[in-house]
């Protein structure tokens, strides 16, 4: 078995891989870099074939997003390697950025995932939105960063050095270990793309597992490669994946109270989304609650498959915020992670 492949997930992204595939062979040594394409119609597969034969291109015969191509990917390849880096194609790498986390996964048990710092490709003395310096949750299911809360986003000023225990590995950059992936039953395909990384980091949660961010990795994310941030298509993913992970995962008693709560939450979303003119992202808050209740049936079911691992005692409840990360953003000002308390943290 080889110790870890980079695997890349691809969509018609000839123009991403052109760009981006350099500093990950420059950087990468002699580790495997395997691109799964998820059924281009462009001709990005060609071009790897001819300008990068040493790349190994695994076929899944149907875009199903991401969650389902990564899954219909790696069981391609299941069995090959220990870690798996799971790269978006819109990254760039920096020298040393493997090695510093795979030892730290070496040398922990219960270390089953980790991200690097991820910064702005296009700014690069700032965060970036998927990721930052590590992934939290409050209280109500809503994720945030250590340097980004919703979308205000920090410069790297050297305030997130410190390597931490965090709540949810961005998917952009996930180095995660390829056996616990399979065994957990990889990302949720129901999701397609958007917070799948969420909702399998909070089923490693559940498990008793630990999630760790080690910035001395450092990488740059382009973003919005696929969808913008603010795309009607992903505000609807967003707000009904979210949806999805509370409603799955949440053990702390009162589910229903809990729901209800989110939903009035996500509800004055979208009424800030109209007094901003964003009518169409207005929509897709409703929409994507429609059709959460639509799902209900298929989550419950999920749900309850989970119960037999998720014993109260296992569950691994750091990285996660005690409070509203809304009322403490929005209502008393909290616009950075630091400002935030340490001791209102799991």
């Amino acid at each position: 078995m080889n110790r870890v492949g980079i695997i890349i997930l691809n969509w018609n992204g000839k123009e991403h891989l052109s760009r981006f595939l350099p500093s990950v062979l420059k950087y990468s040594g002699e580790y495997d870099v395997v691109v799964i394409d998820n059924n281009s119609s462009d001709d990005s597969v060609e071009f790897l074939t001819h300008e990068y034969p040493q790349i190994r291109v695994v076929h899944n015969p149907l875009n199903g997003g991401f969650a389902k191509g990564y899954n219909d990917g790696l069981k391609q390849i299941e069995g090959e390697y220990s870690y798996y880096i799971l790269l978006n194609s819109d990254v760039e790498v920096s020298p040393n950025w493997i090695e510093p986390i795979i030892s730290k996964m070496e040398s922990e048990e219960t270390l089953v995932a980790c991200q690097p710092k991820v910064l702005s490709f296009q700014t690069k003395n700032k965060f970036e939105h998927a990721g930052a310096a590590g992934g939290y949750l409050d209280k109500n299911g809503y994720p945030f960063c250590r340097g980004r809360i919703f979308n205000e986003i920090e410069e790297d000023s050297g305030q997130y050095e410190e390597e931490t225990e965090i709540f949810w590995a961005t998917g952009a950059c996930m180095f995660v270990q390829s056996k616990t992936f399979h065994t957990l039953g990889g990302f949720d395909e129901t999701y397609f793309a958007h917070m799948e990384e969420i909702d399998l980091c909070w089923r490693m949660k559940l498990h008793g597992y630990t999630i760790k961010v080690i910035p001395s990795s450092l990488v740059y994310h382009l973003g919005g490669g696929t969808l913008n941030y603010m795309s009607p298509r992903k505000v609807y993913l967003n707000f009904r994946n979210s949806l999805f992970t509370l409603y799955k995962n949440y053990r702390g008693g009162f589910l229903l109270p809990k729901i209800t709560w989110r939903f009035l939450l996500d509800y004055i979303a979208f009424v800030a989304f109209i007094a901003n003119g964003e009518f169409r992202a207005s929509v897709q808050v409703l929409k994507a609650q429609i059709h959460f209740l639509a799902k209900l049936g298929e989550m419950r079911k999920k749900r309850k498959s989970l119960k037999l691992a998720t014993m109260k005692s296992a569950f691994n409840a750091r990285g996660m915020y005690k409070k509203s990360i809304v009322f403490s953003n929005f209502i008393q000002r909290k616009k950075h992670f630091s400002d935030l308390e340490s001791r209102n943290f799991y």
